[in-house]
């Protein structure tokens, strides 16, 4: 038996337009360079630190400036340009094009032997692993937004609450806990601040999963039941 052409499932995946390809690069290049420049940038900064203590202590005569000027010569008449704005949209060009070829086979490959460098070096490695932490669950795209709105039976049976369902539970989490069944990671928020709550493993046989968005469930919450969704359309906003 055909699929129906008409039904959702049946339809080949829409490829992402050009402004969602070059977005999806910039992060990746964000979650690249901010590791980087940030751990850099920290290791340049206690360097001038430490050379602001010592330098004093040495003759001016063997300044690094006065040794550059000493053996090349100053020229009298530099070349300065300050137009502002081009240092932007330099670096986010540069951005995308280092999150294009960081996605690639030879920028992975590249990216895992600079980490596996940096982690023979404790100080940096530290900074490193940090910086590269921060910056994921900033600017990653993968697995940092909540799938569905849910219930669930809290705190006790018979007793429900809007909850989120965040990824499918992996590792350790769900070696220990799963006996042939699935298990969810779930976010209950509390009200009306929903950026406080409880980590939640559940089975899926447990989750009720709502047609509503994120986005209502959230507004559901935070208004303390007050605004509901659109009660025609669950998907659509409040009527």
């Amino acid at each position: 038996m055909h699929p129906d052409p008409a039904h959702p499932e049946a339809r080949p995946a829409r490829k992402p337009g050009f402004i969602a390809r070059v977005r999806g690069n910039f992060l990746a290049g964000l979650i690249i360079i901010a590791p980087i420049g940030l751990t850099l940038w920290l290791i340049w900064t206690v360097v001038g630190w430490i050379d602001g203590w010592v330098w004093p202590f040495v003759p001016d005569a063997y300044h690094p400036e006065a040794l550059i000027n000493r053996f090349f010569g100053n020229p009298e008449d530099p070349i300065t340009v300050n137009v502002r704005g081009i240092g932007v949209v330099i670096f986010l060009i540069f951005t995308v094009l280092v999150g294009w070829i960081g996605k690639g086979i030879m920028g992975r490959s590249l990216l895992r032997w600079g980490e596996h460098l940096v982690e023979r070096m404790p100080v940096v490695r530290s900074i490193y692993n940090g910086v590269k932490q921060i910056a994921e669950t900033v600017f990653s795209q993968r697995d940092t937004s909540f799938d569905k709105a849910c219930l669930i039976e809290y705190p006790r049976r018979g007793i429900w609450a809007i909850a989120f369902i965040s990824i499918n539970a992996k590792g350790e989490v769900y070696q220990k806990l799963s006996n042939g069944e699935d298990f969810a990671t779930v976010f209950l928020p509390t009200t009306p601040n929903p950026t406080s709550g409880f980590l939640l493993f559940l089975p899926r046989a447990d989750i009720k999963e709502l047609d509503m968005t994120v986005e209502d469930a959230a507004k559901l919450v935070i208004s303390a039941g007050l605004v509901y969704p659109n009660t025609d359309d669950p998907t659509q906003p409040p009527a």
